[in-house]
């Protein structure tokens, strides 16, 4: 199973700005002065660079794949990352209207769905989507989001084949993959997927407020977060500013973490990242993250700051 990240924002998209481009700039080249870089060691310095540096971490909105096998895609979520996968799939069957794809959704807001209108696959004649999700009306809200009040192409215009799949609690089986879902704590309710291989879990679970009475003693999350290979979590907020927003329906670095403690999680990598925050703020954040699990005297927990092109290899 392999799994990469196509948007990792959340609200709303954030695209670097141009102070922020050259604050970055500035700061590289004043290390390449101090260093006395030279044209030979080009490549050397910049594999040197700092993440901060060295990435840009994306301005997209939520979209993953999972990719159980080579030409199986599975996608949860369409926010505008999915516009970039959907590039990628054209290149293969899904430009000759010969693919076939799996689209889950956590739930149906803003920025889970606002890609959808312009993934590339939707209007090839030919191609077969299943759209999943736990709620019975995706298919209305979907119709909703493309009306001509609000997009020029009605949803059902669109020329590729669709069908539509409403999630029960029992576990679901799709092209070899176990999958399980949780509702989480989110206005308006979101949904966590879980997907096992051969023994290997791999859960996403955003737009999600955890908070300590959650991990103080036993709760209905332990069983289905316990000893996850990989968790990609909500973590948009520092822990101050989550203390102004609660409710909202998000978590903090810190909160997750705890929670990959609590539920003893070997891989926790952080996203759907606060729009407002540019990249060093998160690279601040993220070594926040890295300084309480220090703190917790916890060193069997890996962490990492999700970006655009990231991908996770579980075999």
């Amino acid at each position: 199973m392999k799994i990469k990240l196509w948007g990792v924002r959340g609200s709303i998209p954030s695209p670097l700005t141009q102070a922020e481009y050259s604050r970055r700039l500035k700061e590289i080249v004043d290390r390449a002065i101090a260093t006395g870089l030279t044209r030979e060691g080009v490549d050397d310095f910049l594999t040197s660079l700092t993440p901060d540096l060295r990435y840009i971490y994306g301005g997209n909105t939520t979209c993953i794949e999972v990719q159980p096998r080579p030409g199986v895609h599975l996608i949860v979520d369409a926010g505008t990352g999915i516009v970039a996968l959907g590039d990628e799939l054209m290149k293969g069957p899904c430009g000759k209207g010969e693919g076939e794809l799996y689209l889950f959704f956590t739930h149906t807001h803003w920025d889970h769905i606002q890609g959808l209108p312009f993934f590339k696959p939707l209007y090839v004649p030919g191609n077969r989507i299943t759209f999943i999700a736990t709620v019975p009306d995706l298919e209305d809200r979907l119709i909703t989001q493309m009306q001509p009040l609000f997009f020029p192409m009605p949803f059902h215009q669109t020329l590729s084949q669709k069908k539509f799949h409403t999630l029960g609690q029992d576990s679901f089986s799709c092209e070899g993959l176990t999958i399980t879902t949780f509702e989480l704590r989110h206005p308006g309710g979101s949904t966590a997927y879980r997907f096992l291989e051969n023994q290997k879990s791999f859960i996403f679970a955003t737009d999600a407020e955890f908070t300590g009475t959650d991990i103080e003693s036993r709760s209905p999350y332990d069983d289905f977060f316990s000893a996850a290979d990989v968790l990609l979590m909500d973590a948009q907020y520092t822990l101050d500013d989550h203390f102004n927003k609660f409710d909202w329906g998000h978590t903090s670095q810190t909160m997750a973490v705890n929670c990959a403690v609590k539920w003893k999680v070997k891989n926790l990598i952080l996203t759907h990242h606060e729009p407002s925050y540019p990249d060093d703020r998160l690279y601040q954040n993220y070594m926040a993250a890295i300084e309480h699990r220090q703190n917790l005297g916890v060193r069997d927990l890996n962490i990492y700051l999700g970006r655009e092109g990231m991908q996770i290899a579980l075999e």
